[in-house]
C-alpha cells in the first residue's frame, strides 16, 4: 500500500478528535437561570364590591288618559317641560258636565222635598209607610247622582299627579277624546327621585350573602341601609351615590338572576330614565386584603393565576380568586401570603417548575401581563 493511501484517513482521526474536543468544551459550560424580578403583595384595607351593570327607571310614571268623553278644549303645558304637582295639563270641555251637575241638584232637591211631605203625611195617615220608603230611596239616588256628576265634572281637568316631566302631548285642542277614542293623552315620569334596576346572577347573589354573613350582617335587614354607587358613561368612577331599596323574593328561575333596585335623590337631573348605568354595591365595611399589579395575573383553563417563586428560586404557579379593583391593583381574596415572592417583570422567561434569579424590584405596567403568555 503506497504512503498516499493513509493520507485521507489521518485527516479524518485528527477533525474527529477535534470536534469531539470542542464537544466537551461546550458542554461544561452551562447557561445561567434568567432574572426576573420578584415582589411581595402589597396589605392594605380594601372594601369588597359588587360590580353590575343596570337601567335608570323613573320612580314614577303615569299615563294621563281622558276618563270622560268631549273634546279637549286646551293643552296648558310645554311638551317635554317639568311640571308641579297639581298643575292643570289639559281641559276637556266642562259644559255638557256642569249641565248634568245642574239636573241632578234639581233631581236631588225635588226628591228630598218629596220626601220631607212623605214624612209630614203618615203622621195623619194620609200617607203609606211604601211611599215614605220609596222617596228616601229616591232621595238617596239624586244624592249619589250629584257626587257623580261632581266627579265627572272634575275629570274635565286632568292635571299633574306628582311632581316630574312631562312628555310630549299625543292629542291636539279640537279632537274627540274619552275612554272610546284618543284615551291616552300624555306620559308623565317622576325623575326625583330616580330609581336604577340591576341584576345579580346565582353566583354573585351566593357571594355576597356568604360575605356580608362573615361580616355579622343580614342581608334581609339591610334593604335601605346598604349604598349603592353609580355611574354613568360619560362619567368617571361611580359619583352618583344612593341606597339599596328593594331586592327581590328570589333567583328567577327563567333568568338564574335576582332583580335588585337602588334610590337616588337626582336633584341635579343628571339620571336620565332609560341610561344605561354602572353599579357598585360595597359587601360590608374594609377588610385587609393582599393587592398585586393586573398586570401580573394571568388566565389559563384552570382559572387566574400568578407566578412565584418558591423555594429554591424555583418558579411555581399558585391560582387565585380576584377581588376589586384598587389604585395599586387588583386585591386578592385568595391563593397568596404576604411573604409570597411574585414574579412582576419578567414573566415572559419564568416557566413553573423552572429555576430563576429572582431580584427585588417593582413592577413595569408597560411589560407584557401574564395574560398574554
Amino acid at each position: 500500500m503506497s504512503h498516499r493511501s493513509f493520507w485521507p484517513l489521518g485527516c479524518l482521526l485528527a477533525v474527529s478528535v477535534f470536534i469531539a474536543g470542542c464537544g466537551k468544551r461546550q458542554e461544561g459550560v452551562k447557561q445561567a437561570p434568567p432574572t426576573v424580578t420578584v415582589s411581595q403583595p402589597l396589605q392594605q384595607e380594601v372594601t369588597d364590591y359588587l360590580e353590575l351593570t343596570g337601567t335608570v327607571t323613573p320612580s314614577r310614571s303615569v299615563d294621563l288618559v281622558a276618563r270622560v268623553t268631549g273634546y279637549l278644549q286646551s293643552v296648558d303645558f310645554q311638551d317635554g317641560a317639568m311640571v308641579q304637582e297639581g298643575k292643570l295639563l289639559f281641559v276637556i270641555e266642562p259644559d255638557p258636565y256642569k249641565q248634568q251637575l245642574l239636573l241632578a241638584k234639581a233631581a236631588h232637591e225635588r226628591a228630598k222635598a218629596e220626601h220631607e211631605r212623605q214624612v209630614s203625611l203618615i203622621a195623619s195617615n194620609a200617607t203609606s209607610i211604601a211611599n215614605v220608603e220609596k222617596w228616601r230611596s229616591e232621595r238617596d239616588q239624586a244624592a249619589a247622582q250629584v257626587e257623580l256628576a261632581k266627579l265627572n265634572l272634575g275629570y274635565t281637568e286632568v292635571k299633574a299627579p306628582f311632581s316630574g316631566r312631562i312628555g310630549r302631548r299625543l292629542v291636539d285642542e279640537g279632537n274627540l277624546v274619552g275612554p272610546g277614542v284618543n284615551t291616552k293623552l300624555a306620559t308623565m315620569d317622576q325623575l326625583e327621585p330616580i330609581y336604577a334596576y340591576f341584576n345579580l346572577n346565582e353566583r354573585d347573589t351566593l357571594k355576597a350573602v356568604t360575605i356580608m354573613r362573615q361580616q355579622g350582617l343580614d342581608p334581609r335587614r339591610n334593604i335601605g341601609k346598604t349604598p349603592v354607587f353609580l355611574g354613568l358613561q360619560n362619567q368617571d368612577g361611580y359619583p352618583e351615590e344612593g341606597t339599596l331599596d328593594f331586592a327581590d323574593t328570589g333567583i328567577s328561575t327563567s333568568s338564574g338572576t335576582m332583580q335588585l333596585r337602588a334610590l337616588f335623590s337626582n336633584t341635579n337631573h343628571l339620571l336620565i330614565a332609560g341610561a344605561f348605568a354602572r353599579v357598585r354595591i360595597p359587601l360590608g365595611g374594609p377588610k385587609p386584603m393582599l393587592i398585586v399589579p393586573t398586570s401580573v395575573i394571568g388566565n389559563d383553563q384552570e382559572g387566574d393565576y400568578v407566578l412565584v417563586v418558591g423555594a429554591g428560586d424555583v418558579v411555581a404557579r399558585r391560582g387565585v380568586v380576584k377581588g376589586p379593583l384598587t389604585t395599586n391593583g387588583c386585591a386578592l381574596r385568595s391563593g397568596l401570603t404576604a411573604q409570597d415572592r411574585v414574579i412582576v417583570n419578567g414573566m415572559m422567561r419564568a416557566k413553573p417548575g423552572d429555576k430563576v434569579t429572582p431580584v427585588t424590584g417593582a413592577a413595569d405596567q408597560s411589560a407584557p401581563s401574564a395574560a398574554g403568555r
